[in-house]
């Protein structure tokens, strides 16, 4: 199929209508011009085609499919080798079940530990993020289904995320939150890609032409297909201008009559448009040459899965070596999540796993002498004295105890963000209790982000698991018998307490704007830099064996060193590079990942590493010269088993480019001593470069098409008022009950406009308009105007030819 010949064979409406979906997961097809439909399906960490009808948020059961490890434990593998076998066996999937196009990977950087997403991103670090989803993109391309990597760009919260503005300086954007997609569709080469539901310094991400064509397709030559949010479409005539290819889900004719006028009436060109479908098209054709539906091997999957979770699971406390456990050990095992574990987060990236390894299931034939189980304690936080008094009865009969604690699913989920790193009391009050009578324990921890950890010295070990997938328990197993030696390392800071972290003065942005005051500061480049304390650095793990560094080399290009196993086992080691330029100008964190390597050695075996140092090793982006600049200098390349361990050092001498420095004056003393308590509004203004905009919601202005639902109890209209407030108590109890309601949390956060975009064509955005003017207080008029646009909503001819119905 020739993609050229098509569009020239569309007419404008064709060519409009095929830039907004048919339905909640395909594109519209145009028979006479041989454009066949093809079919998008969430994927981060498993297929979710939905059967039968389709929502975004999983509601409506979908096929089985293999649950690989969340993003977050693949993260912490440091392999994208491994990210490219999940994601090249996930395509396998998709291409079975006639799917072209795969949701994921997904890589915003991890700014704050309470995203209720983050189980589904990879790190806390850009260069970590853009390299791992790269392997994940190049396996699923292989197979001849795209990926499309997201959210673009800034989308750090879940709560207010189809409203809210990310204000930050154009440095802080360029790289924390846009080196992960540069590496990822530089190095990836992804044909689609999708854009965030939130602002962007203003601008919503969709139609933001600054990151859409000036950054994207422009300076990273991106040439696929950009894809919207679901529901995530504000303005379909200025996201097409601005570089979005596809509408999702499909809106009727709404949005295609929109841009039909819009053309016609000379506010955009034609030639915009066959761009637009020019690049809709190429997605179509490379993915639909390449259908192949089918099967797939479920059992290989599965295996795949726990390589995967193996290699996703970090040691982080071993006091007196108490792990590896011998095969006789008489263990008890306790903790609800034992039994029922949590392998994965909630919301649109939930998998129907096509099976599930529990601890219990495999216990026997891991420890043979084990004494028990017992559940010890409720998923909701919610005292039982009698499950807390049975786990306490068995830890007495036992050599040591594994306890599996963790966040529940109410504190992980799609919609949601947290309000605090704690788990939950029930399970820290079940450790306080069980360490009184048997100090061995061993903590199983299940979360897919950050917790705090004031429990700790109650437990002998710990082995963090993440979200391990539906392999993961055999996983954990093996790890805790020794039967493998745990090489997975952190990819974000497990702070003391979230309150350490200069991110938690400012996050989340529950009014009109998420301010990132704390700018470059985000995770380890926080920590290093003011030489504050933390529980666990980025960057680390423990081993059952030992490894030693030695004879570094470095130029501008590569740095060489030797690394050795100086212990009695087998294992895997990533050291890390990072790079630092002490007494910089232009202030910045103190060091930087820059690279890595993952290492198999056997015990006693030393090997030669050499990590290449590429064009991002040195770099800043320089805000008066609008491009990244080298300041000159002797650079520090540090290689190290973490952020906060460095082993070997060099210092090369690199040229600079000879930028003017940006920040000279007095209002940056705060980012160049890395002071962020409480960064000044005058320095975070010049930082940004322009005045800070408004921060609160005007509580007495009308709604606007923009303003989410939630916004309700301030609406003049009383029923709309008691709808608003109806919404909030809801919500409140979902999430007492510790079951979070997705369907309610995503008409929480939708804003009015939003009504239309995710009604395939039911409501038109006249109709929504009415709404938002009954919401106002013009009931009357807007229930009038809700009547009219309902009879006349826009709909074109089937044969999507001649004129459109207006």
């Amino acid at each position: 199929m020739d993609v050229s010949q098509m569009l020239s064979q569309m007419t404008l409406e064709e060519k409009c209508a095929l830039l907004s979906g048919k339905d909640v997961w395909h594109t519209r097809a145009v028979e006479r011009a041989g454009i066949p439909s093809i079919s998008l399906s969430d994927g981060p960490s498993g297929l979710r085609k939905q059967e039968g009808e389709g929502d975004h948020l999983g509601l409506n059961a979908s096929v089985k499919a293999t649950c690989f490890p969340s993003a977050a434990a693949l993260a912490n593998s440091w392999n994208p080798e491994l990210t490219e076998r999940v994601g090249a066996a996930i395509a396998k999937e998709a291409k079975a079940q006639d799917v072209q196009v795969l949701l994921g990977p997904g890589l915003n950087t991890k700014r704050s530990p309470l995203c209720g997403r983050n189980f589904e991103y990879y790190s806390e670090d850009p260069y970590l993020s853009g390299k791992l989803a790269a392997g994940f993109i190049r396996g699923a391309q292989r197979e001849g289904v795209s990926a499309c990597p997201k959210h673009f760009a800034a989308n750090s919260q879940e709560g207010h995320r189809m409203a809210s503005d990310s204000v930050m300086d154009e440095r802080t954007l360029r790289e924390l939150y846009l080196t992960n997609f540069e590496i990822a569709v530089r190095e990836g080469c992804p044909k689609c890609l999708m854009s965030a539901y939130n602002r962007v310094n203003g601008v919503y991400a969709n139609e933001n032409e600054h990151l859409l064509g000036d950054i994207l397709r422009r300076e990273w030559g991106f040439d696929g297909a950009v894809v919207t949010d679901w529901g995530g479409g504000n303005d379909f005539v200025e996201g097409t201008r601005a570089g979005s290819s596809l509408e999702m889900p499909g809106a009727g004719d709404d949005s295609a009559c929109q841009l039909i006028r819009a053309v016609r009436e000379g506010r955009i060109d034609e030639a915009t448009v066959d761009k637009r479908a020019g690049e809709l098209l190429r997605l179509i054709v490379s993915t639909h040459d390449a259908r192949q539906p089918g099967s797939f091997d479920a059992q290989r999957h599965h295996e795949i899965a726990h390589t995967a979770a193996r290699e996703a699971i970090v040691l982080l406390k071993n006091e007196g070596n108490l792990l590896p456990l011998a095969r006789e050990c008489r263990v008890a095992v306790i903790g609800d999540f034992a039994r029922t574990p949590r392998y994965q987060g909630a919301g649109s990236s939930m998998v129907n796993p096509t099976q599930i390894e529990s601890t219990l299931d495999l216990l026997q034939t891991t420890f043979p002498a084990s004494v028990g189980f017992a559940p010890g304690f409720l998923r909701a936080d919610k005292p039982d004295a009698a499950l807390s008094d049975e786990a306490v009865s068995l830890a007495k009969t036992a050599d040591v105890v594994l306890l599996y604690l963790g966040l529940t699913e109410v504190f992980e989920t799609e919609g949601l963000d947290r309000t605090h790193m704690r788990i939950p009391q029930n399970q820290i009050d079940l450790l306080s209790r069980l360490s009184d009578v048997n100090p061995r324990i061993v903590v199983v921890l299940s979360a897919g982000s950050a917790v705090e950890m004031p429990w700790l010295d109650r437990c002998q070990a710990l082995v963090y698991g993440c979200l391990g997938g539906q392999a993961g328990a055999r996983a954990m197993l093996e790890a805790l018998s020794g039967a493998i030696c745990p090489s997975g390392k952190l990819a974000e800071t497990f702070p003391l307490a979230y309150t350490d972290m200069p991110v938690s003065r400012y996050y989340p942005g529950a009014q009109r704007t998420s301010e990132y005051r704390e700018g470059l500061y985000v995770g380890y480049r926080y920590f290093v830099t003011a030489d504050a304390p933390v529980l666990f650095p980025f960057g680390f793990g423990l081993s059952y064996t030992s490894f030693a560094y030695s004879d570094i080399e470095a130029d501008e290009a590569r740095v060489s060193f030797t690394l050795t196993n100086t212990g009695s086992r087998p294992g895997s080691e990533i050291a890390e590079v990072y790079v630092g330029l002490p007494g910089a100008k232009v202030f910045r964190p103190r060091y930087e990942l820059k690279g890595f390597a993952k290492v198999a050695l056997a015990p006693g075996e030393s090997k030669r590493v050499t990590v290449a140092l590429d064009d991002k090793a040195f770099r800043y982006f320089n805000v008066k010269t609008g491009r990244f600049e080298i300041e000159g200098g002797d650079y520090r390349i540090m290689v190290g088993a973490s952020a906060c361990d460095i082993r070997l050092s060099a210092a090369v001498a690199v040229k600079g480019t000879d930028a003017p420095n940006p920040y000279e004056g007095g209002e940056f003393a705060c980012y160049r001593e890395a002071k962020l308590d409480a960064v000044p509004d005058s320095s975070f203004a010049a930082l940004l470069g322009r005045p800070i905009p408004p921060h609160n919601w005007d509580e007495t202005a009308p709604l606007q098409m923009n303003d989410a639902l939630m916004q309700l109890y301030y609406a003049k209209n009383p029923i709309a008022r008691f709808v608003g407030r109806r919404l909030e108590r809801m919500q409140a109890q979902s999430i007492q009950k510790g079951a979070p309601d997705l369907n309610l949390l995503f008409i929480y956060n939708i804003p009015f406009r939003g009504i239309a975009k995710m009604m395939n064509g039911m409501v038109s955005m006249e109709m929504a308009e009415a709404i938002l003017r009954m919401a106002n207080g013009h009931f009357f008029s807007g229930l009038g105007r809700l009547i009219s646009g309902f009879l006349s909503r826009p709909n074109l001819p089937k044969e999507n030819k001649g004129k459109e119905t207006l």
